[in-house]
């Protein structure tokens, strides 16, 4: 479970545990790493890792990290216990230390950068022990591929939540930004991430790295009608450690009420797509996108129906049916690492979402919703769910709404999904471990990550993302990202 579901927060009944488990077995865990047998339920784990798995266009002066589930005990954590060399071959010369203040474990090559164009396989193995004595239940490996050359850019902040400016912001939400780039989550704590109120005093809180994103969570509710400024600061590193140019300021003020429901999911730069997929994305009739849409680790041959073109600079394509960019792993850098990390983004949402636990409801109609009106809140189905006429989600516009789908979501003919009381696509989660099937000329809202495929049919309208890890196939719909 994410730590930082500030509004979900409970002991994890068993049957979470054993979803939790099963997604791990299939690769639905952390995008970051796999391990080759289960952890037990005290066993130290490793939540996320600087690059990511099969990371593509390193830097070759980047640094790798890796962040543990809790505090670690720095005398295992050496040379010999996490390792990082060329794929097959013997590991490279490197320093290991411990940012003990956000339990991340930094590997650093010693006389030289890594080389140019080369797979990579960093190991963290069974000698790393947690400040309790409790060991990673299996060697932990993953592998990244360096680019041809350095990294000498800085990172950029490519959102705010809340916005700059923003009003009648909810008072028991978190504050975060997301980076343009995968960070050294060392650098991400109290000191380079900070929010103050009208009198400059400092709001105590917590940060973490999450995927790019970088959360504050306020250790109790914010003042209401206040105004508030939030800070990161030219302290921010990405993993070549480059820093920010300069710091980042953005000020909101609170209004007077409470969201309902849990934390949104955190999407990072996952959140910059319409559509995303790693296999394939196609399409039939004459369809409309409004926003960018991608494919990785596929290549641009897996775009199909949208008789694209590429742009001089060969970073991506454009159609005359999408309203954006068309981007693929096969495309010039720096499109194939930004892609990279938009889908271990997605990964990290996926598994954020499914891990959420304490549900409103369990079983809500008993796997079929339809002609219902649902407040905010989590729901929960152990298999299919079904909506054959319309649903209605009822909430204003800092309500949060998380769907956690165990088999196939299927949305019959012209179903409607309705949004009331200033309900946003944005803060609609729907997490589905099997297919999902829009059907003909249904009007569907909200964020979609699907483990499977993403299905819309003749004429479906959809307004909101669809995140997925297999391939999304269109019918002459009409596409359009949310509003922010």
């Amino acid at each position: 479970m994410n730590n930082i579901q500030k509004y979900t927060k409970s002991f994890m009944a068993i049957f979470f545990i054993m979803l939790a488990v099963t997604l791990s077995a299939c690769g639905g865990g952390s995008s970051s790493g796999n391990n080759s047998s289960t952890p037990s339920e005290d066993a130290l784990s490793i939540t996320a890792t600087g690059p990511a798995s099969d990371a593509v266009g390193v830097g070759t002066n980047s640094i790798v990290t890796a962040t543990f589930s809790e505090a670690v005990n720095a005398d295992t954590l050496v040379t010999a216990s996490f390792t990082v060399g060329p794929a097959g071959e013997t590991p490279i010369t490197g320093t290991v230390s411990l940012d003990a203040a956000t339990n991340t474990a930094i590997f650093d090559t010693s006389g030289g950068d890594f080389a140019a164009s080369t797979e990579y396989t960093a190991t963290i193995t069974t000698a790393v022990e947690s400040a309790d004595g409790n060991a990673l239940a299996s060697s932990y490996v993953w592998s990244f591929t360096t680019g041809t050359g350095a990294d000498l850019d800085s990172p950029t902040v490519t959102s705010t939540d809340p916005a700059d400016l923003d009003t009648d912001v909810a008072i028991n939400r978190n504050v975060s930004a997301s980076f343009s780039e995968a960070m050294n989550a060392a650098s991400i704590n109290n000191s380079t991430f900070t929010v103050t109120d009208a009198n400059s005093d400092a709001v105590s809180g917590t940060v973490e790295l999450v995927g790019t994103t970088a959360v504050f969570n306020p250790l109790t509710d914010l003042a209401m009608n206040a105004i508030y400024t939030a800070t990161i600061t030219i302290g921010v590193m990405d993993l070549a450690e480059n820093a920010l140019a300069a710091n980042v300021v953005w000020s909101f003020k609170t209004g007077e009420n409470l969201a309902q429901g849990p934390a949104p999911v955190i999407l990072g730069t996952a959140g910059n797509y319409v559509i995303l997929a790693k296999a394939a994305i196609s399409t039939t009739g004459t369809t409309e996108v409004i926003g960018d849409i991608a494919v990785s680790p596929a290549a641009e041959s897996f775009i199909t129906g949208f008789d694209q073109g590429r742009d001089a600079s060969n970073e991506f394509s454009t159609s005359a049916i999408v309203d954006g960019h068309i981007f693929a792993a096969d495309m010039a850098p720096p499109t194939p690492s930004t892609l990279t990390t938009a889908v271990s983004d997605m990964e990290t949402a996926y598994v954020d979402a499914a891990g959420r636990s304490n549900p409103d409801a369990t079983e809500l109609g008993a796997g079929d919703i339809s002609g219902m009106t649902i407040a905010p809140g989590l729901y929960k189905w152990s298999s299919d769910l079904l909506i054959v006429t319309d649903v209605t989600l009822s909430g204003d516009a800092n309500d949060v709404w998380i769907f956690q789908i165990a088999g196939d979501l299927t949305v019959s003919n012209a179903v409607i999904v309705n949004l009331s009381g200033g309900a946003l696509p944005k803060n609609v989660f729907w997490q589905v471990a099997g297919a999902t099937t829009f059907g003909t000329t249904s009007d569907v809202k909200g964020i979609f990550l699907g483990k499977t495929k993403i299905v819309m049919q003749t004429e479906a309208t959809f307004n909101g993302r669809a995140l997925s890890q297999t391939a999304v196939t269109l019918d002459a719909n009409a596409v359009t990202q949310p509003a922010q």
